[in-house]
């Protein structure tokens, strides 16, 4: 029996590199979210931004989908932030995102009025001159993010999320602000939803149907 699950531990720890080696994939990209917002909206959204190469990431660029319009953002210690036209850059005034870490920026924008989708291109330039452009489609290496825009139910608040401004923000706009209360659950929201691809969960699944098929060939050759 020992040596059974022996066999059955060497053929279990493959399987267990791989789905980590894939997840690891999955996750590892530029991302907007969250996933789905309100047609008009002022949606606070966030940019997250892993480093992948030894070298730092210093600079990001996010291109403001057609039809929604940047509103502010919320300051970063270490970034200054400019806005040209459609394009929002975060560029470091120190070390920048180093290599195994990754880096959250928050900001606001008002949704297109109409459904469908948006699409969120970025552009990530690290210390060594180097840069990536995400702006692929789903399933490609650099994939952008897509924010499904669903129309909002009739008298639901349009006013989705919105980053304070006296919490170091830029004001684009002349809404009222949020409470910190308000804002917080926001923040706490959008940590709780930010997605995980389904390629990890269609990985998993691949992973443990393959363990258990050469369990059970084990178990039978064994009778």
């Amino acid at each position: 029996m020992n040596n059974l699950l022996r066999k059955i531990m060497a053929l279990a720890a493959p399987a267990a590199a791989l789905l980590l080696a894939f997840a690891a994939a999955a996750s590892a990209h530029v991302s907007v979210s969250p996933a789905q917002s309100a047609a008009g909206a002022w949606e606070t959204y966030t940019l997250q931004v892993p480093s992948e190469k030894d070298a730092a990431t210093v600079q990001v660029d996010l291109r403001i989908p057609e039809g929604a319009a940047f509103k502010q953002y919320e300051a970063a210690p270490g970034w200054e932030v400019t806005v040209e036209g459609n394009k929002v850059s975060w560029k470091t005034t120190g070390a920048g995102i180093q290599a195994g870490q990754f880096q959250r920026f928050y900001f606001t924008a008002q949704n297109p009025g109409t459904a469908g989708e948006i699409a969120w291109n970025a552009y990530q330039h690290y210390a060594d001159g180097s840069a990536v452009e995400w702006s692929g489609e789903a399933g490609s290496e650099t994939p952008h993010s897509i924010t499904e825009i669903v129309q909002a139910a009739a008298g639901g608040d349009s006013h989705s999320g919105m980053a304070m401004e006296d919490h170091g923000s830029m004001n684009m706009g002349g809404q009222d602000s949020m409470s910190m209360d308000e804002h917080n659950a926001i923040m706490e929201d959008l940590d709780q939803s930010s997605g995980v691809s389904p390629l990890l969960y269609i990985t998993l699944g691949i992973s443990l149907l393959s363990f258990l098929l050469a369990a059970i060939a084990l178990l039978r050759g064994r009778q």
